[in-house]
């Protein structure tokens, strides 16, 4: 008897799968690439509520696209439409969002608030992005750098700047697949999970496959100082040749062209961002189908056979 990989209750930060979990969603995530139209029925009539408190651009829309292609209907909300924004608890929404959908989607300020809607709902949560992690965003990476490099274990990743959400949960999935990934920031802005860090950007970057960065001040980390001490970690074309002859350049977006990286690079053959962009619609199309049904779908080679129900 084949024993399908667990589907986590909810995902609120990428070390909630486990290995098996994660290539079993990757699996998935090819196939709903592949055939985009290939789901339509398998969620149709219920509701993936989206409640965002931060702007939101890629995201936002691929959420809403994923539902569609599962035949879900998106909700997306701001919390000025809801009691929220008249004091009703976190709690008390999670419990009454989770009478009418199936999921819900949150992109917070704070991660406490998604570990409170969790708590309190008898549906899946899924972290769209906190202040400490961007587990979507991951997954749409890996699924970018499988498809360039035909297979994870081994890879060299560095992440280059700040060691914030999206560096947290790069790490959490290189663990997980057998990445090697080494962050180079300042001291002081050390991401919030175990790995690698250095200072220097060139010591991350020799001989990588990959090279990454996000933008150097995130929404509320406004300031000069800031851009100051990032100076030295802007990607350009003298960093990337740093890096192996065959390497990508990742970045989550937006991007700030001449502060975290030059025209010269984003723009250049190196880079896969759009790739990477459009990853994240797959990916999130197969999480929520995962977490909805409580199994995988399709494995590797048979596109559409169920899998046994995950523990």
């Amino acid at each position: 008897m084949i024993t399908a990989p667990p589907v986590p209750r909810h995902f609120l930060r990428v070390s909630d799968l486990d290995r098996g979990s994660l290539t079993a969603l990757l699996d998935l995530a090819e196939v709903m690439r592949e055939r985009p139209h290939g789901f339509v029925d398998a969620l149709r009539g219920d509701t993936l509520v989206c409640l965002f408190e931060k702007p939101s651009t890629r995201t936002r829309v691929s959420f809403a696209a994923a539902a569609e292609r599962l035949g879900m209907m998106p909700l997306l909300l701001r919390p000025d439409e809801l009691q929220l924004g008249r004091g009703e608890t976190i709690e008390d929404t999670a419990r009454t969002l989770s009478g009418y959908a199936a999921a819900i989607v949150a992109r917070t300020f704070a991660h406490e608030t998604v570990e409170q809607l969790a708590g309190a709902a008898s549906v899946p949560v899924i972290n769209a992005l906190t202040d400490v992690h961007h587990p979507c965003q991951a997954l749409a990476d890996l699924l970018t750098l499988r498809e360039r490099f035909g297979s994870l274990e081994g890879l060299r990743v560095a992440f280059v700047g700040a060691g914030n959400n999206v560096a947290t949960s790069l790490l959490e999935a290189g663990a997980l697949a057998g990445i090697e990934v080494v962050v180079a920031c300042p001291p002081g802005h050390e991401p919030r999970a175990p790995g690698r860090v250095v200072a220097d950007p060139y010591e991350a970057v020799a001989g990588a496959d990959a090279v990454y960065t996000d933008v150097r001040v995130s929404m509320g980390e406004e300031g000069e100082d800031r851009l100051a001490r990032f100076e030295p970690y802007r990607v350009d074309a003298r960093l990337m040749a740093a890096a192996s002859p065959d390497a990508v350049f990742l970045h989550c977006l937006p991007a700030h062209r001449g502060e975290e990286v030059t025209a010269e690079v984003i723009d250049g053959p190196q880079s896969v961002v759009w790739r990477q962009a459009e990853n994240g619609l797959p990916t999130e199309e197969a999480l929520v189908l995962a977490l909805v049904t409580r199994r995988w779908e399709a494995s590797p080679g048979e596109p559409g056979r169920p899998l046994p129900t995950a523990a």
